[in-house]
């Protein structure tokens, strides 16, 4: 195990000034202020004296007679055979991000209107812990098996993943090409690899799209329900797009609705393998209807392909973008099908955008992490992805049947009912009108179970109350313990 150095660099000390006079003085102050604002902790090892006079430039007596005094007052102590260090008996000092920052003047500093509004996305967006039932929670048979941790051990080492200098904002062509070769296989998607773009997850890729497709005052569909993500990307533009949140039936969104609210958007935002969250797939007459509308409006189509590869009936449904490759930007990730904090996704632009996705990501984040692309594009090229893919849906439609039958058994029908789905990692419980969604997530949270509210996927008007569950490779005790807990919080919930 790796040392952990015992002896603090002291920053905060900055540099005296000899034009005051009495550094005896002000380096016991100095040091002092440095305690009780927590910059040195409790037990902490200070330089040796010899070492902090060379580097403050000073004669060390003036730090032995600093160090006494300060030991004379408990702040500092001396250990045989270690040095001087902080007092252990001192109370360790915590710091918190102020809310409001005062300046020297004495004014205080609010944040803006824009700053108060991340802050609430921070809140909405924190993890879920790795209970029952939290989305996207990768444990047991549903992890990557031991070849990822092989390749990961070959290629970071010596090989195309080690330490190098700055790479392309594309991302790294091997992986790029083992991606526009994978989605061709599986999602019949028309590309080459220069127009496949490697982000950091569909975020990132939803954000680069809102940012080079849209100027203000263009409109754009976004459906109804949608995957908050998108949502709140647009609310919070710099750019001043209106959002049009266009509903979604049992075919997908309504695109003549769309087209009566706001036929004229610049784009549309979709997910048409698997609608978030409700699950369905968008009937081949809305593709058609929505890709003519693209074309005859000159807008684009943004398809988030949600969990396409988890279908559990049938084969999984081809991709929008193989019918009209010049107008829709596809978008894809690894986070859901490996694990979350891997952080690679891809978008797949039209000829001519290349250019202006990477010069925005530049500005984000330069280029991907290098390592773990080179080690996914291995995992993809022999073939390790594809055989985790089967092995993982058929985990999934195992704890799927299981959970179905748990909540049907133990929630009354007319409490609490599923939506019809045939795919993904998750699916959406219906509740009866008089439950509050969100209040009942964070109840069900405080009593260890991690679920989701459908309410907040909606736009205010049309909202319905719903819960969101994962499915994973939960203990099987641990998924009726938390059923059972969420059936009581059901039935309790005040009507």
């Amino acid at each position: 195990m790796a040392r952990k150095a015992k002896v603090m660099d002291i920053p905060s000390i900055g540099l005296l000034d000899r034009t005051q006079g009495n550094l005896v003085r002000q380096l016991t102050q100095t040091l002092r202020n440095a305690v009780q604002r927590g910059d040195l902790q409790p037990g902490e090892l200070l330089p040796s004296s010899r070492s902090l006079a060379r580097s403050l430039g000073i004669a060390r007596g003036t730090v032995i007679d600093a160090f006494e005094q300060l030991q004379a007052e408990g702040v500092l102590e001396t250990k045989p055979a270690s040095g001087t260090c902080v007092s252990s008996s001192l109370t360790h000092q915590t710091t918190t991000a102020p809310q409001q920052v005062v300046t020297d003047a004495g004014q205080t500093l609010a944040p803006t209107a824009r700053a108060a509004a991340f802050a609430k996305l921070y809140d909405q967006f924190l993890p879920l812990p790795a209970v029952p039932f939290a989305v996207s929670v990768p444990q047991g048979l549903a992890l990557p098996d031991e070849s990822w941790r092989k390749l990961g051990n070959r290629i970071r080492a010596r090989g195309p993943g080690s330490p190098s200098g700055y790479d392309d904002p594309r991302g790294a062509q091997v992986l790029r090409e083992a991606i526009a070769e994978y989605v061709r296989r599986s999602r019949s998607v028309r590309c080459e690899p220069q127009q496949v773009i490697i982000t950091s997850g569909i975020q990132q890729a939803l954000y680069l799209c809102c940012q080079l497709l849209l100027e203000n005052g263009d409109r754009v569909w976004v459906e109804d329900p949608a995957y908050r993500g998108i949502t709140a990307i647009l609310e919070n533009a710099a750019n001043a797009a209106t959002m049009v949140r266009v509903p979604v039936d049992a075919e997908g969104i309504q695109v003549d609705v769309g087209i009566a609210q706001a036929a004229n958007a610049r784009a549309a935002f979709v997910t048409p393998s698997h609608q978030y969250p409700l699950g369905m797939p968008m009937s081949m007459a809305r593709r058609n209807a929505l890709l003519a509308w693209a074309k005859s409006e000159h807008a684009w189509i943004v398809e988030d392909d949600y969990d396409s590869e988890l279908r559990y009936a049938g084969h999984p449904f081809p991709s929008l973008q193989g019918l009209d490759p010049s107008r829709v930007i596809y978008l894809g990730t690894f986070s859901k099908i490996l694990f979350p904090s891997l952080r690679l996704g891809y978008a797949i632009v039209p000829p001519g955008l290349e250019r202006a996705f990477c010069g925005a990501r530049i500005l984000m984040d330069r280029h991907p992490p290098s390592a773990d692309q080179h080690v996914l594009a291995a995992f993809i090229q022999e073939g390790h992805l594809e055989r985790h893919i089967r092995r993982i849906r058929s985990v999934y439609a195992e704890r799927r049947a299981q959970l179905v039958t748990l909540l049907e058994h133990h929630i009354p029908a007319s409490l609490g009912w599923l939506q019809p789905s045939d795919q993904g990692m998750h699916l959406v419980l219906w509740l009866a009108r008089h439950i509050d969604d969100r209040q009942l997530a964070a109840s069900a949270l405080a009593a260890g179970v991690a679920v989701r509210p459908v309410s907040s996927t909606f736009t205010l008007g049309r909202s319905r109350p719903g819960l969101i569950l994962g499915l994973g490779d939960f203990d099987a005790e641990a998924t009726l313990a938390a059923v059972r807990t969420l059936a009581t919080l059901i039935i309790a919930a005040p009507g």
